[in-house]
């Protein structure tokens, strides 16, 4: 049987956001070095510059899950703006002031726009994608990220240079450059959010407790692969320079080396949709963890510059699939009425993973070697790959033959339904009942 055609917007709204996205996140991406360096110059120690960057990662922490509340309940695009607002404030005020403990508290609220912005971001996508579309448009929409953290550092290393008052003023310079750039995502943000689907979402009569969240089966998995995902992105972005030191490659190889990283994991989003037609989700998810340990902690061998590009390159590639394909984990498992929150809740294992693992980095590094950290990240993407193999929960089998039909994120409108279903009910959380299936209640809803 052939479906209607989906009514409603196209894909310009999915388009708008990944503009609005890679420049926001470019302005991060500029801005949390150039934060780093004003900060050595105000005369602040490795300590210092390290509580700095952290409080950047603490503080949304105490109002992602509040923020997640209210966009479940009501519309997710005044985030967006806000976030803009937000970042371009924390940008521009960290140039300007000239005491490590303000710069500290506008590097938080950096860090509390950059939150704001994707909370709000990733629940239009869930709320706007049928099931079939969103393992493509979270791809899509991460590729933003991914063109932001490729050329905000590159722009940072071009406006900073110099010592001492020099770096000081090159380092400013760049803050208040990156609080422009966050400012031209505003330009992309109209008539994103569709009145349709926010009309349409589904009222619920109370808050759904976080730990029901938790306790659904494929919310704690999709959480701790992304947790696993961006760890090693993160201590890869870290460690890498050191690890170059230590086997004297050239900073600019490095950089070149890590620009490489970012460029196929662009290149890894853009076929997501193919690669799922090859592979199927689940087979992806897991071969892309395990193919990602195992070259992760490849990183530690003495291996000449040549092979570990390409190591970094296919690194690169399959640590692509997990952020988007985690996203929708968590979407298809929450319960209904608090995906947003469960984003929220995705986010804020990120930020966890983002204070924790830069700091049991430097702990293993300090006492083991400076390689070590990267075995350690290997293992615990094979880990997230057996994670991948456990499911997604509240997903039953569907017909042979027909298209999936779980985890709709919005309640199927009538000019949307599929001719000839009309028997068909929908389940608890907004995904259609298999009619085949039985009509007991599903475990972890």
């Amino acid at each position: 049987m052939t479906g209607r055609p989906r009514p409603g917007p196209g894909r310009g709204w999915l388009l708008r956001l990944v503009i609005a996205f890679a420049f926001a996140q470019g302005a991060v991406s500029m801005a949390r070095p150039a934060v780093s360096y004003r900060a050595l110059a105000l005369g602040a120690d490795e300590t210092a510059v390290g509580v700095i960057a952290g409080v950047y990662a603490l503080l949304p922490l105490f109002v992602a899950v509040p923020l997640g509340r209210r966009t479940d309940h009501g519309r997710c695009a005044p985030l967006l703006p806000l976030g803009v607002l937000l970042i371009s404030g924390g940008c521009a005020l960290s140039g300007l002031v000239s005491s490590l403990p303000a710069m500290a508290a506008w590097s938080g609220v950096m860090g509390l726009g950059h939150l704001c912005f994707v909370i709000g971001a990733q629940s239009i996508v869930a709320r706007q994608s049928a099931p079939r579309e969103q393992d493509r448009n979270f791809g899509h929409f991460t590729i933003g990220a991914s063109l932001g953290q490729l050329i905000g550092p590159i722009a940072a290393g071009a406006l900073i240079s110099g010592q001492g008052g020099a770096l000081g003023r090159t380092s400013a310079l760049a803050l208040l450059v990156s609080a422009g750039v966050c400012a031209v995502a505003l330009t992309s943000l109209s008539r994103i959010e569709h009145r349709r689907t926010t009309d349409a979402r589904p009222r619920t009569g109370g808050k759904v407790p976080v730990r029901t969240i938790l306790g659904t089966r494929g919310v704690p998995a999709g959480i701790l692969i992304s947790m696993a995902v961006l760890s090693a992105t993160d201590i890869l972005t870290a460690y890498l320079p050191v690890v170059g030191e230590h086997r004297s490659i050239a900073p600019a190889t490095v950089g070149l080396l890590l620009s490489l990283r970012a460029a196929a994991t662009i290149a890894c989003r853009l076929v997501m949709t193919p690669l799922l037609r090859l592979l199927g989700r689940r087979a992806l998810l897991t071969t892309s963890c395990l193919l990602a340990g195992l070259l992760c902690a490849g990183v530690a061998l003495p291996v000449s510059v040549p092979v570990l590009a390409v190591m970094l390159a296919v690194l690169g590639f399959c640590l692509g699939v997990g952020q988007p394909l985690s996203m929708t984990t968590v979407v298809r498992a929450a319960p209904d009425g608090a995906r947003s929150t469960a984003l929220a809740l995705r986010l804020t294992g990120n930020r966890l993973g983002q204070v924790a693992a830069p700091a049991a980095a430097g702990l293993i590094a300090g006492a083991v070697g400076v390689a070590a950290p990267f075995v350690l990240l290997g293992v615990g993407l094979v880990a997230a790959a057996g994670l991948g193999l456990r499911g997604e929960g509240r997903t039953g089998p569907a017909p042979a033959g027909s298209e999936p039909a779980e985890g709709r994120t919005e309640p199927v409108p009538a000019d949307e339904a599929v001719s000839d279903r009309s028997s068909r009910r929908s389940a608890p959380g907004g995904c259609p009942r298999d009619r085949h299936a039985d009509r007991s209640p599903r475990s972890g809803g």
